[in-house]
């Protein structure tokens, strides 16, 4: 990425000035994904600014712009300046189109904005588009009485079990919760980042990415979280787990000890990234669901994902299949 001083000071301003913002359009995601062996394209201007990733899969080549663009979206011209960027470096590509998913909040009037500009929504989704926002603002014995009464009774009992939180991010505790994470991929069908994924997030974040491990009092592991930090939020991005947490309150203790170090960071905003949407009890996501919702935090659905269509004809395609397996996902 050959981004200039003064271009890298700019973009770290931009984003600054949006506290919305997390760490998906900033230096650090961008570098992750280039280890990753996915092409960062950086613009930024007086508008805004977007991070785009060029993706090539078997469905389609097309542009991925997670949690952002980052603009003022009251802002009718830097709204058309920043879209009109965007798809002169999706066509010079040969795109057949860009998918993004901003930091705002799904309304009727966003949903218009990104109506106006042509886009569609897209069949997938993007980046914790439904997910648990935590404001650790307040003291803790108020985050403490903000949980729903069960989750509050767990944390307490994963005290009294004397179940120990640790926090590390060596490499190797990347290839222990890689290992983990793969046997609760099996466990509960879902496909996990490879180990080169989770190095690549590693190196990038340094001492931004911490692995969240709770155990027995005798050591056994029982269950583990990825936990990414940026622009004042704390993201709850992976998690892993071992059999004993289907009856030890392993993860409650996990999540409370974060909570509490991330309020000891000045981090002003905790991300539990992803939960089901409102009336999908067979959503992939509706088991954690309830879990994550019992730590008092808001519901927060941000506008979903949006195409921006380059080629109509190689588009239908790639819709066609990402609607199957959507479908096939429960999502």
């Amino acid at each position: 990425m050959k981004i200039s001083s003064d271009q890298r000071a700019k973009w770290q301003k931009i984003i600054k000035a949006h506290p919305e913002a997390n760490f998906l359009q900033t230096k650090v995601w961008a570098e992750a994904n280039r280890l990753m062996g996915f092409s960062p394209l950086i613009e930024i201007t007086d508008h805004g600014l977007f991070v785009a990733f060029d993706k090539h899969a078997k469905r389609g080549h097309y542009l991925e712009v997670p949690g952002g663009p980052i603009l003022d979206w009251d802002d009718e011209a830097a709204i058309n300046a920043v879209f009109t960027k965007l798809k002169k470096v999706a066509t010079d590509l040969n795109c057949a189109f860009v998918r993004i998913r901003p930091q705002i909040l799904d309304s009727k009037e966003n949903r218009a904005k990104l109506a106006k500009l042509g886009l569609k929504i897209a069949p997938m989704h993007l980046a914790a588009e439904h997910t648990v926002m935590i404001d650790l603002t307040p003291p803790e014995d108020e985050l403490l009485a903000n949980m729903r009464r069960q989750t509050r009774y767990e944390v307490r009992r994963a005290g009294k079990l004397e179940i120990k939180v640790e926090k590390s991010n060596t490499e190797a505790i990347f290839k222990e919760f890689h290992k983990i994470q793969t046997q609760t991929a099996a466990r509960q069908h879902f496909i996990p980042p490879t180990l080169d994924v989770l190095m690549a997030e590693h190196k990038a974040f340094q001492d931004n990415a911490m692995i969240y491990k709770a155990t027995t009092k005798e050591g056994e592991p029982i269950a583990y979280g990825l936990i990414l930090t940026g622009n004042g939020e704390g993201d709850y991005y992976e998690a892993a787990s071992t059999d004993l947490n289907r009856k030890l309150p392993g993860a409650y203790a996990l999540q409370w000890q974060v909570i509490r170090d991330l309020k000891k960071q000045g981090i002003k905003r905790y991300n539990l990234w992803g939960i089901a949407p409102k009336n999908q009890p067979n959503h992939r996501y509706a088991g954690v669901t309830t879990f994550k919702t019992g730590f008092g935090g808001e519901v927060t659905e941000f506008i979903p994902a949006h195409d921006l269509i380059i080629d109509p004809i190689r588009y239908k395609v790639n819709f066609a299949i990402e609607t199957v397996r959507k479908k096939r996902r429960h999502l």
